[in-house]
């Protein structure tokens, strides 16, 4: 599951940085009011309107995590997507939603894959999930969680392997990520994480292939 407290900062981003410093440098004069009225939301404080309930991937049920589990952002624009990582949530669907929706918790995943192939979203890919346990890392990553426990293969099942690749294909389509090992991840690693998840349980092959294969399907 996500690691805690990792992320839990709600500082601006970088591009939003760039922005503010290129407002007092020139000042507002300069700035066309179209522009301003576009970045208003990049200010402290304020983020991008959003569609309440709006999912990334067709037939995912929307749960809200918590703020205090997630920053707001507007990825890729300001943070670009190259990873996502895998995790298992070291318990059932419905704790793991309990966890992320706890503001004391501190950590939640974009996605979890239950072991029936459902898919709950909890953070919009847009935003960054306090998932991985390495700030860069979640700012570039999208978190996918699954059901089950690292030491029960049996928990690994067939529903829930190829929901979560074409859920992976998915989201290697939309950022144009490369699907390898390289840029398809364990939690274990992450730099920095004391996790082990998703353990030796998880059939890398398996999963790269399904990937694959449901990829060319979204060409």
């Amino acid at each position: 599951m996500g690691a805690r407290g990792s992320d839990a900062d709600r500082r601006i981003g970088r591009r939003a940085l760039l922005i503010g410093g290129a407002v007092a440098a020139v000042g507002s004069a300069v700035l066309a009011r179209e522009e301003l009225t576009e970045l208003y939301w990049r200010l402290p404080g304020v983020r991008k309107p959003r569609v309440e309930g709006a999912v990334d991937f067709g037939g995912a049920r929307w749960v809200q995590a918590s703020e205090a589990n997630f920053r707001w952002a507007d990825r890729p624009d300001d943070y670009g997507v190259d990873l996502v990582v895998v995790h298992v949530t070291q318990g059932d669907l419905a704790s793991a939603v309990q966890a992320f929706e706890d503001p004391g918790h501190r950590a939640a995943a974009h996605y979890i894959v239950g072991k029936d192939g459902s898919v709950t979203q909890m953070i919009r890919e847009l935003d960054v999930a306090y998932h991985a346990g390495n700030r860069a890392y979640n700012e570039r990553s999208v978190g996918i969680e699954h059901e089950g426990f690292v030491d029960r293969p049996e928990d690994f099942t067939d529903a829930m392997y190829e929901a979560s690749a074409r859920l992976t294909a998915r989201i290697c389509a939309r950022y144009g990520i490369p699907v390898d090992r390289e840029h398809i991840i364990g939690h274990v690693e992450v730099p920095g994480t004391d996790h082990t998840d998703p353990g030796e349980h998880w059939d890398w092959g398996r999963y790269l292939k399904l990937v694959k294969t449901a990829r060319t399907a979204t060409t």
